[in-house]
């Protein structure tokens, strides 16, 4: 669409020109229900929004952003402007404005299928349409016309007219009047792309939570939770409103400022694109949060982290908003980091830390890694550039280096820091420099060296221990050796761990400041000699851990022996990255969870060894031993589903498991009759979740067919049951089945977003190499063109997901890099996505060359 992607120089342009003083926004959704009308297009809804905004230069021009159809009429103060002149399917031109404005616009916006914009979903179990949207980055153009960057905060005022028995909800507390037109209370100062529209016949739960404040009144937020009706069975509300409750004292206890925004509802939407979305009084959640099946404490654990993420946001990003994109880390790296920081301190989830360690930052060490890697504080020219900066450094790199910030200043620092920082800035716009400020304020540390270390520079780290002994076997030296192309400064603990009676037991420990290429560690000087050297014990910094010779020998026979939770949880994630960098075997790791995952005690730990060691198999093992590999990794999981406590949730992560590992016959025959009852596992519940879990693998090596699936559907004829059946479907092992799962998602725009996701998901199976291995060639032909016909959510799933990864070879490596120095002037975001892409399979094949060598040295 011509202009739809905005530069960062044109946003810094019309902030220099207009300020917003208010937006009024009118939508007549009723068109969403019953059949479409005005011809072959897509369905539409009435938009009608008028902005008063000033100009610091009379006279000039600018533009409003929309994204839509067709504008039926533009007003710019009074006077009438021809929309065919003014409007070009992304922009409207503004020209001669005044000093003080009013701009109205009607137009006809498009409902959405791809999850951008107000999505529009018909529940195939009863045919209800459910209505939200979804703005960030840029995307509430598509719903209304504005001035869509984040710096151009203004108070808003919804008015929705809905279908007879809908419910809308938006960001204020709103109510329908005697005409029907539901009407909300103007918002505080925010952003667009944060403001919102939840409507449809949602099921809704209601609370209110209370809080006496400092000045004796009292507080009170009128707390709502919401989901589809097909889904209220399945809502546990309670849950959802003790997390929220116990967050909300958590972040009054520490930021001394009320939270700001009235209202807090909770909306468990379907096709979400993202985990949620922080919009002020109206968050929403993808619905797989609303847990159909029996799930492990791990899932619980990750909701709750999700939940008090977004509320962080309301202070972190809604009261105190980056101006430009380029500073997305300050509101999306310190709600990662409070979501932990929250979750671990006021609720039942006291482990997150080691999720923390284990989880989020392989994510990070993946991304830092990656050829687009970038500093936590990035370098936005537009908008595609923004979109494709959520990601593992603005997230988890960000929090793990607040983290580290956190060990550098100190805790209480730190929230000093957080209060005086909401109280300068509330309903503004800050940049890199206004945080650090404040931070140095209350810190008295050079924030300004920290930050070109730790914010403004790109890559990880890895902290090496180097120990010589004396002829006693005590320390004589231990020091760390850092390396990378920035030596940062890290606040770390180094732990010393040795065998007792079985148990790697930690007995002495040294916390420091590690700075330049070698550091001793001076406090350990005439320890013991340990079994295990731990740097980074407690997880202070961010790097990758290396281990000294004796100590990977130690974790080879031992691992499991660890027994604290996240030193183990840390020492698993040093060898996997040892696994991704070829520095160790891929049949080593494996051999590793095979002998010592069945111990491991934290669910979340154990989930994600289960998807490196299927990661190890997939794409780092070498290819003739494969079979042998998957072969054992199933044998593994048989064996630990059986020994598992019955009905535990270790049971049940390890049958999801085996049934991910399962291609032998018995395999297959074993999870056919799990499902039709004539074969049992004690204690093992397969609830319907479970049940598409067995059913996938039985379809992508040709057990189950179409009917087989279709019955299946049959028993879950759902819009849950639908995703389920279309990835089967897609999993076939046919070149029929492929091609129709090919056209359906790069030849059509018909799918939905979650029906994209769930036939590119089927689609690519690892045990089909020589089934896909036609369309590598056909993903470089036509990915351009996709990218330039698609919205950008479906063209990033589609470049992603489809990349032809599985034909690991070096035909493939060199393909890619043809592509790339082909198409030089291809838009920089989707050259981004192949280059990430092209990075995975470089690093896939130099793992496979490790194992191999392994392979034929043994």
């Amino acid at each position: 669409m011509p202009g739809e992607n905005l530069s960062r120089d044109e946003a810094r342009r019309r902030a220099e020109l207009v300020s917003v003083d208010g937006y009024e926004v009118s939508l007549d959704l009723r068109s969403a229900v019953g059949e479409a009308t005005g011809g072959p297009g897509p369905r539409t809804f009435r938009s009608v929004t008028t902005i008063r905004f000033r100009c610091g230069e009379p006279g000039v021009s600018t533009f409003a952003d929309l994204v839509a159809p067709s504008v039926t009429a533009v007003t710019l103060n009074g006077a009438p402007l021809d929309p065919a002149a003014v409007f070009d399917g992304a922009r409207i031109a503004l020209e001669g404005l005044a000093a003080e404005n009013v701009l109205v616009v009607d137009a006809q916006c498009a409902y959405s299928r791809t999850g951008e914009g107000l999505h529009r979903f018909v529940d195939p179990e009863d045919g209800e349409v459910y209505l939200y949207t979804q703005y960030e980055p840029a995307d509430a153009r598509r719903v209304f016309a504005n001035f869509e960057q984040p710096d151009l905060k203004a108070p808003f005022r919804f008015e929705v007219t809905a279908p007879e028995g809908w419910t809308v909800w938006s960001n204020g507390a709103g109510a329908p009047g005697d005409d029907g037109v539901w009407r909300f209370a103007e918002t505080k100062p925010v952003s667009t792309y944060i403001t919102a529209v939840v409507a449809g016949p949602y099921h809704c739960e209601t609370d209110l939570y209370t809080r006496t404040l400092d000045d004796g009144t009292t507080l009170e937020i009128p707390l709502g939770a919401m989901c589809r009706k097909g889904l209220a069975k399945h809502f546990d509300a309670d849950d959802i409103f003790l997390v929220t409750k116990q967050g909300l004292d958590f972040f009054h206890d520490h930021f001394d400022y009320p939270y700001p925004f009235g209202k807090y509802d909770q909306a468990f939407v379907p096709e979400y694109n993202i985990g949620a979305m922080e919009n002020p009084g109206c968050v929403t959640f993808r619905e797989e949060f609303v847990f159909r099946g029996r799930v492990t404490q791990a899932a619980y654990e990750r909701r709750a982290n999700v939940i008090l993420h977004e509320m962080a946001h309301m202070w972190f990003g809604d009261l105190v908003t980056m101006v430009w994109w380029d500073d997305l880390w300050l509101k999306e790296s310190f709600a990662d980091f409070m979501g932990t920081f929250s979750m671990v301190e006021a609720t039942r989830f006291t482990n997150g830390w080691i999720t923390f360690a284990n989880n989020r930052k392989s994510w990070a060490y993946r991304a830092d890694q990656l050829p687009s890697t970038h500093p936590v504080t990035a370098d936005i020219r537009d908008l595609e550039d923004a979109k494709l900066n959520f990601d593992g450094i603005t997230y988890a790199k960000g929090a793990s280096v607040l983290k580290q910030l956190v060990a550098y200043v100190g805790r209480d620092a730190f929230l000093e820091g957080a209060r005086r920082y909401f109280k300068r800035h509330a309903y503004g716009n800050t940049r890199l420099a206004d945080l650090l400020s404040v931070l140095e304020e209350v810190s008295g540390r050079d924030m300004a060296s920290w930050s070109r270390s730790w914010l403004e520079t790109a890559g990880v780290n890895s902290l090496t221990p180097v120990v010589t002994y004396d002829a006693g076997d005590r320390i004589t030296e231990l020091a760390v050796l850092q390396d990378g192309d920035e030596l940062r400064p890290h606040r770390v603990a180094v732990g010393l761990y040795r065998n007792e009676a079985g148990a790697l037991v930690r007995y002495a420990r040294a916390e420091l400041d590690v700075a330049g290429p070698r550091t001793v560690v001076e406090g350990l000087t005439g320890a013991e000699r340990p079994d295990l050297v731990l740097v980074n014990d407690e997880d202070l910094t961010y790097c990758k851990i290396r281990f000294d010779g004796g100590s990977l020998e130690t974790l080879r026979a031992h691992l499991g022996e660890v027994t604290d939770p996240l030193a183990r949880a840390l020492c698993w994630s040093a060898l996997w990255n040892l696994t991704r960098d070829a520095l160790m075997p891929a049949r080593d790791f494996i051999d590793l969870v095979l002998r010592f995952a069945g111990r491991e005690s934290d669910i979340g730990v154990l989930q994600m060894l289960q998807a490196w060691a299927r990661s190890a198999l997939v794409h780092h093992a070498a290819p003739d031993w494969r079979e042998e590999g998957g072969g054992l990794l199933a044998e593994g999981a048989l064996r630990e589903l059986r020994l598992a406590e019955p009905g535990s949730q270790h049971q049940l992560t390890w049958a999801r498991f085996f049934a991910a590992s399962a291609t032998s016959a018995a395999d297959l025959q074993l999870l056919a009759g799990l499902l039709d009852g004539t074969a049992k596992i004690d204690g093992l519940d397969v609830d319907q979740e479970l049940r598409w879990a067995f059913v996938e693998p039985l379809a992508s090596h040709g057990v189950a067919d179409e009917a087989f699936i279709a019955a299946e559907l049959s028993r879950d004829d759902t819009a849950s049951g639908k995703r389920h059946q279309v990835r089967c479907l897609a999993a076939r092992p046919s070149a029929a089945v492929k091609d129709q799962a090919w056209a359906a998602v790069v030849e059509s725009d018909s799918l939905s977003n979650a029906l994209v996701e769930a036939t590119i998901s089927g689609f690519v199976q690892p045990g089909q190499r020589e089934l896909l291995a036609p369309y590598a060639s056909r993903y470089f032909d036509a990915i351009e063109r996709v990218w330039e016909e698609r919205s950008i959510q479906i063209a990033m799933d589609v470049v992603r997901g489809l990349f032809p990864g599985l034909q690991d070879d070096e035909a493939t490596l060199a393909a890619t890099d043809a592509w790339l120095e082909g198409h030089a002037g291809a838009a920089p975001a989707l050259r981004r996505l192949v280059l990430e892409s092209r990075d995975d399979l470089a690093r896939a094949l130099r793992g496979q060359r490790c194992d191999a060598a392994a392979g034929g040295a043994a």
